[in-house]
């Protein structure tokens, strides 16, 4: 399990006369910005948590990021801050008031985040938010890019993590940002596609083109379904948190203007549903088209040499009386024949625009 621990940094003081005389008396790492590596057993984890008690209370940790946690891990951090923390399957289930709730001050919150976009499989994973007075728990079973980035971050600027609030709508905003990202990633592959699908002229191995359009149209709805999944976990975790009144006057305005971006995320996220509907519409149709051209020259080549084979067949009846059997010009005229009965259907259906 790996635990990131971000503390508040505080405001710098100069040193006291006893400490500029003895350096040894500062107290120069407490309060500073901290990320732990990895935490090999809870017994250690309870450990940093208890070493991490300053002489005043700036020092507590007030993020503790849980990555895939050990059932002792879990332990630790429920004893350290006096609360029970939700299985995976609690995080799984869908009902809004196992997502949402509120328990003996501490605010549980799970909600749906995508993570893989770039890959060929995007997938969401549910990530539990835990808003305790003291600090934010964060429980995910998955390493999603925005996360990484907000910890990056938060390494280089340390007032990100001043408070459990400031923590939370930081990793929000960060979480939406991402989203906001791909759905623009999204769109811009939807026109690469729709360039491809309307481009005049005949592909070499149009086949080949139709299944990879088919294949690049299913990955944009998969991601666009996923993405508006997450949104509306968001959007439901973001109501529910407006409504909590520990958050101050700043951290409201920056709740509204998430649930502002989160709205006209959704809708573009919609866009890109119904556009992906049309051009998938629009290949099948393509797709159509091709195969009742590759039938209409089956057709025509049937239908052009029934005449010949008519004609074949009557001089190849065995008959006595034939009058072109003694005739000096009987089988070239036969040939030519037949040649002039395949070449009149093929000119009369390209007069008619058929071919």
């Amino acid at each position: 399990m790996v635990l990131s621990k971000f503390r508040p940094q505080p405001v710098k003081q100069e040193p006291t006369r006893q400490e500029a005389a003895d350096p040894s008396r500062r107290d120069d790492g407490a309060g500073t910005l901290v990320r732990s590596g990895m935490v090999k057993s809870g017994e250690t984890m309870r450990d940093e948590l208890q070493q991490a008690e300053p002489r005043d209370q700036q020092a507590q940790p007030v993020w503790i990021d849980l990555v895939s946690p050990t059932p002792e891990e879990i332990t630790s951090v429920e004893q350290s801050l006096s609360l029970e923390i939700p299985t995976r399957a609690e995080m799984e289930e869908i009902e809004l008031s196992s997502r949402l709730y509120e328990e003996n001050g501490v605010l549980f919150m799970t909600a749906p985040v995508l993570y893989g976009a770039a890959t060929d499989t995007p997938a969401t994973t549910a990530i539990t938010f835990i808003l305790t007075r003291a600090a934010l728990v964060t429980l995910r079973y998955a390493d999603p890019l925005p996360i990484q980035a907000f910890a990056r971050r938060a390494e280089r600027v340390p007032h990100l993590v001043s408070t459990p609030e400031i923590v939370l709508l930081g990793l929000l905003e960060q979480i939406v940002d991402r989203l906001a990202d791909i759905m623009e990633a999204t769109t811009l592959n939807l026109e690469s596609i729709s360039r491809s699908i309307f481009h005049k002229g005949r592909r070499k191995g149009a086949s080949d083109d139709f299944e990879a359009l088919l294949r690049q149209l299913g990955h944009a709805g998969d991601l666009s379904t996923k993405a508006k999944e997450s949104l509306l976990g968001l959007n439901r975790l973001a109501l529910f948190l407006s409504t909590q009144s520990r958050l101050k006057k700043d951290g409201k305005t920056r709740l509204k203007s998430l649930v502002r971006d989160i709205a006209s995320i959704t809708e573009h996220s919609n866009f890109i549903a119904n556009k992906v509907t049309f051009l998938l519409d629009a290949t099948l149709g393509l797709i159509n088209i091709e195969q009742n051209n590759i039938v209409k020259i089956f057709t025509v080549a049937s239908v052009a040499f029934l005449p010949p084979t008519l004609i074949a067949s009557i001089y190849g009846m065995n008959f006595h009386v034939l009058p072109e059997l003694d005739w000096e010009f009987g089988y070239p005229f036969a040939i030519l024949l037949m040649i002039l009965s395949a070449v009149l259907p093929f000119w009369y259906f390209r007069r008619r625009g058929w071919l």
